[in-house]
């Protein structure tokens, strides 16, 4: 029998986030660069309807139900079965692959939930649509973040850019004219359920201050949707890349001002702005993760430069837009 496999891309926000929990839009971007595998092997040699659990970056290799029943893994598998109706699952082994940076923003989560749904759907005879997938790996997610958005696992199974607002169908974005982002890692993991928990908390304490901030940020993904959506096609790239950095600049400050940043990503964000980068700002939860810098192929060389030399773990250079 065949092995199913399928996979699923890495994401970035390039702004909303945290703004997007209270009810406000934001926009993210698939990152293809970065992907998890999910691999279904029949197992001809186990007995009737065990499931191996493989994954080598987080040293597991278990049976499923050696796992406890909230185990992101064994859930993903579970809510799979039930909602095709599976009152079992010929004995299989599921190898996770991922090069998707754990706890840093990036979806890594919800990447391999989303993985893992088709690969099994598909085994069990019965892909599933996008949006389902979504829907199931969004189930995994609160597991992962106890209140998430619902950003990370619509993002990565619509492989698309979305304009995204809680509670609403997303709405996929055309970017017509596209740019270079630089991500840089800051080798810090995000703790993204404490950091939305940390935050929630400020936000019930003086919630008149942090409306008037998810207020503002709000503004600056709609002024960027608009520009994607009406106008990019016929900006000047340099006005483009200006507007659109000054917009990541400006959320920045917000987020900051939401208690989401932390020193080492200001200096990373600081360095990209001072080698060129037309605007930079932290992606995801904060407190650790990446930061994403926005620059054109003549700034790009030195802005990566800048960012290993400031001490970034990793840094990629991705193309976003211009695609569908």
């Amino acid at each position: 029998m065949p092995a199913f496999t399928a996979t699923a891309p890495a994401k970035i926000i390039l702004f909303g986030e945290h703004a997007v929990v209270y009810g406000r839009p934001a926009i993210a971007v698939p990152i293809a660069a970065l992907q998890a595998r999910a691999i279904v092997r029949a197992d001809v040699r186990a007995s009737h309807g065990a499931v191996r659990l493989i994954a080598p970056a987080i040293g597991l290799d278990t049976q499923m139900d050696e796992l406890a029943a909230d185990h992101p893994l064994r859930r993903a598998v579970a809510i799979t079965a039930e909602t095709l109706h599976a009152d079992y699952i010929p004995a299989c082994q599921i190898t996770i692959q991922s090069n998707i940076p754990v706890a840093a923003g990036m979806g890594s989560g919800a990447a391999v939930s989303v993985a893992l749904i088709r690969a099994l759907a598909a085994y069990l005879g019965h892909p599933l649509p996008a949006e389902k997938v979504s829907a199931l790996a969004y189930e995994v997610e609160k597991i992962h973040h106890g209140n998430p958005s619902g950003v990370d696992n619509t993002v990565i199974a619509l492989e698309r850019a979305v304009y995204f607002v809680r509670g609403q169908l997303p709405r996929l974005i055309s970017i017509e004219l596209p740019f270079q982002l630089i991500i840089a890692d800051s080798g810090i993991a995000s703790p993204t359920a404490q950091v939305v928990s940390d935050v929630r908390a400020a936000w019930q304490k003086n919630r008149s201050d942090f409306e008037e901030l998810f207020d503002r940020i709000a503004n600056i993904v709609e002024n960027a949707r608009t520009l994607f959506e009406k106008s990019g096609k016929d900006e000047e790239l340099t006005d483009y890349l200006t507007k659109l950095g000054g917009w990541m600049n400006e959320n920045q400050i917000l987020l900051a001002k939401l208690g989401v940043s932390c020193p080492e990503l200001e200096l990373l964000i600081e360095r990209a702005r001072f080698a060129g980068a037309y605007g930079a700002k932290l992606s995801g939860g904060g407190r650790g993760g990446n930061i994403i810098a926005l620059v054109d192929e003549e700034r790009q060389a030195a802005v990566i430069r800048a960012l290993q030399e400031a001490g970034a773990q990793r840094v990629i250079a991705t193309t976003i837009g211009g695609i569908g």
